[in-house]
């Protein structure tokens, strides 16, 4: 079992930055590939981005240039750095883990991580 915790979240205007972390226990961080989703109100989970256990990274391309991942192995913690962000940026954002099958690019579907986390709210005013 993998247990996520994120934390990070907040109330930010537009154009501002928020940096959110995952702590993940439970199992050998460096073996998980870790993702990013979002969830708006209404709207179907979203795939924000993702990092794989060498480091890869993808993402969605409304965020591609403003937000970054990246993992601290030695800290079991990957974080979302979110800059210039909008309104529609708006959501709670979910920590999301699977055991790494050293595949060669991330995974971006909901379906294809197996832990959790309880997610962080986002709130970006115009």
């Amino acid at each position: 079992q993998v247990q996520l915790v994120e934390s990070g979240g907040g109330l930010v205007q537009a154009g501002g930055s928020l940096r959110l972390a995952c702590a993940a226990s439970g199992r050998t961080f460096a073996t998980l590939d870790m993702g990013w989703f979002r969830q708006a109100p209404g709207k179907e989970r979203e795939f924000v981005g993702a990092v794989m256990w060498n480091g890869r990274t993808r993402y969605v391309d409304s965020v591609n240039g403003r937000f970054t991942i990246s993992r601290d192995n030695g800290k079991n913690t990957v974080y979302l750095q979110m800059s210039s962000l909008k309104p529609e940026d708006t959501a709670v954002y979910l920590c999301a883990a699977r055991t790494t099958t050293f595949g060669a690019t991330p995974k971006v579907r909901a379906n294809e991580y197996g832990y959790w986390g309880q997610g962080t709210q986002v709130i970006v005013s115009s």
